[in-house]
């Protein structure tokens, strides 16, 4: 697997994996009328914990922007910014799912 230039560990690219797959399994259990309690609330509890993640990442990032700016690497800065905003993108798609599938967990509760 080919490493990200600013991001020597690359442990972006497996949380992308990470996410996509999540958020197809989050698709998923709200399609699903008879998804069990137990593995709606395991998905939802997993769900928030990769969001914490995504918003860790996304700090971690704007820290280096704010660094990488301060250098006056510009090319380094529009991939650091391009990456941010990458990862708003799916923090927000994220949220939007969660709280659809938030809200299938508590009509599963009644």
């Amino acid at each position: 697997m080919e490493q990200h230039p600013s991001c020597p560990d690359n442990h972006v690219r497996p949380m992308t994996e990470q996410i996509r797959t999540l958020t197809a399994e989050i698709r998923a259990l709200i399609e699903e009328p008879t998804a069990p309690l137990s593995v709606l609330e395991d998905t939802l509890t997993t769900g928030y914990a990769h969001a914490l993640e995504l918003e860790r990442e996304r700090g971690r990032l704007e820290r280096r922007l704010g660094e990488v700016a301060a250098e006056g690497d510009g090319e380094q800065a529009q991939e650091l910014a391009e990456r941010v905003s990458h990862t708003d993108e799916h923090l927000s798609r994220l949220r939007a799912l969660l709280r659809t599938l938030r809200a299938r967990t508590s009509a599963a509760r009644t």
